[in-house]
């Protein structure tokens, strides 16, 4: 790799960080309020995303959209590409506009997002509604991520953003809980909670004072005088990200965030439609009806015989709002890369145990797995990017943080449902176990989608479970998750060699 203009202007210097409790002390009442209004905007945010694909493959007789999981990849497709492309341009905006600027208009087309979806349940609705959602999310994240960057300092920055990624996740495990007992009652129920819960930002806004606001109108003063000459924003944002060090960045990590997504894009489908999350329930609670406690917090049916796959989906979010902080002190004191590189690790192994078994235990450990493997990861990239982007450029480069995510949530919404329809869907298998079975094809074809599965019990006479394990035993259900890993795995040979290289980089600056 080239070393040419890589770093020009970029901090590489690794600063020794505070201790646990002294970082914690240490953090601003900022600090805790912009964590605040992450943990509401994921709350609501979550509330939709680990639901979407289950709202997608419900069947309209159910108050879902009733489409096919290559429709729905298309309205992920787009979803992904445009939050994490806006944030590329709006975190330059945030810089020179102003964080509760942004902050507050991103709030405002939140909702309106989510009254799109509840109000028009149709593909374009959604699509709609997700495009809203996904440009809303891309400009309230800069305006957050920058201030978190002004309010901490470069000791306290590992153990402040792995703190503030445990206090999103709050949001991340409450959303799904709320979301799944909202969809038992009715879908639309799920987008006016949502649109109700990002409204209490704007409360939290009465609160906000953006750090280094003086700093900022100073600037603005200088180059409106003509004192400080400012480049236009695109040509400003271009000359960053064309630096070797963002292009690699952006290369290398986008095959981790085609893994990390489809832990949220496909895996509550293959959880509702082949794991039997009855046993972890027996397991718990033995032949007695869990309390309604348990059933709303383990994110149960109403009648608690099963976990819903947002429930068991969201171990994910339980460890990281309690253990997070205890990761980012065990990794304070190892190089980011390799932190990243043990996290991608991780997950990589994560799914291959979910491609090769389908026991709920087994999917209960691999989601541990994944979340471990997250906090190592996830946290250290805002990290690592905050702290080597110039003055005046915190929170453009935590824009450029959503590149990858861009480039490998893209390829994933489109391709990851792909996959998973090709080599697991269980809608398929059972249209054509139908056929095999004596239906004709001009029926099954009048099957609305969604309910092939209900009409093969129906038409066979077999148990659930039955048909279940047998389409389970004669397709490949692993390979889609096989396929998914590989791609990670090509993103953890280049994180090894970035890490290398970016070694190298830090020893030259001195």
């Amino acid at each position: 790799m080239d070393n040419g203009n890589a770093t020009s202007g970029n901090d590489l210097r690794e600063v020794k960080q505070l201790g646990m409790w002294a970082s914690i002390a240490s953090l601003s009442y900022v600090f805790w309020l912009v964590g605040g209004m992450e943990l509401v905007e994921r709350l609501s945010y979550y509330g939709v995303k680990t639901t979407a694909s289950l709202y997608a493959q419900a069947p309209a007789s159910e108050g879902g959209l009733g489409i096919s999981l290559g429709d729905y990849g298309i309205i992920m497709f787009w979803f992904a590409i445009t939050q994490t492309f806006v944030p590329v341009f709006t975190g330059g905006i945030s810089d020179r506009v102003g964080y509760k600027e942004t902050i507050f208009a991103s709030t405002v087309i939140k909702i309106a997002a989510y009254l799109v979806m509840a109000f028009f349940p149709s593909f374009w609705g959604f699509l709609i509604g997700a495009m809203l959602l996904a440009g809303g999310t891309g400009i309230f994240k800069p305006g957050i991520q920058g201030t978190l960057v002004l309010s901490t300092n470069r000791n306290n920055t590992s153990m402040a953003w792995g703190l503030f990624y445990q206090i999103v996740n709050i949001g991340g495990f409450l959303g799904p809980i709320v979301a799944a007992y909202m969809r038992q009652l009715s879908w639309e129920n799920v987008f006016f909670t949502c649109a109700a819960i990002i409204s209490l930002n704007f409360v939290l806004l009465l609160a906000y004072k953006e750090p280094g606001k003086e700093a900022r109108l100073a600037r603005m003063a200088q180059i409106k005088s003509g004192e400080v000459k400012q480049d236009v924003l695109w040509k400003d944002a271009w000359h960053e990200l064309k630096k070797p060090i963002v292009i690699y960045y952006m290369l290398v990590f986008s095959g981790f965030w085609f893994l990390f997504n489809s832990l949220f894009d496909v895996l509550p489908i293959h959880i509702k439609e082949w794991v039997d999350t009855s046993v972890i329930v027996s397991s718990l609670f033995g032949g007695e009806t869990p309390s309604a406690f348990w059933r709303g917090l383990l994110a149960m049916d109403f009648a608690g015989t099963k976990i819903l796959p947002e429930g068991l989906v969201n171990i994910n979010a339980a460890l990281i709002m309690t253990c997070c902080f205890l990761v980012a002190g065990l990794t304070a004191k190892v190089r980011v890369t390799t932190a990243m590189l043990g996290g991608c690790l991780l997950s990589i192994f994560a799914f291959l145990l979910i491609g090769s078994y389908h026991a709920a235990w087994i999917m209960v450990f691999a989601i541990a797995m994944f979340s471990l493997g997250e906090m190592m990861i996830s946290p250290k990239k805002n990290e690592f990017m905050g702290n080597i982007a110039p003055e005046g450029k915190k929170a453009m480069y935590l824009g450029f943080v959503m590149l990858p995510q861009g480039i490998g949530w893209g390829l994933e919404g489109y391709f990851g449902p792909k996959l998973y329809e090709w080599y697991a869907s269980k809608e398929l298998f059972s249209r054509e176990l139908l056929v095999e079975r004596g239906m004709s094809v001009a029926n099954m074809e009048k099957i609305p989608h969604g309910e092939a599965f209900k009409t093969l019990v129906s038409y066979t006479g077999d148990t659930p479970q039955a048909l279940t394990q047998y389409l389970y035993e004669t397709h490949n259900i692993g390979m889609a998750w096989y396929i998914i890993a590989a791609i990670g795995s090509i993103s953890a040979v280049g994180i090894y060699v970035y890490g290398k290289w970016l070694l190298n980089l830090q020893r030259q600056q001195g």
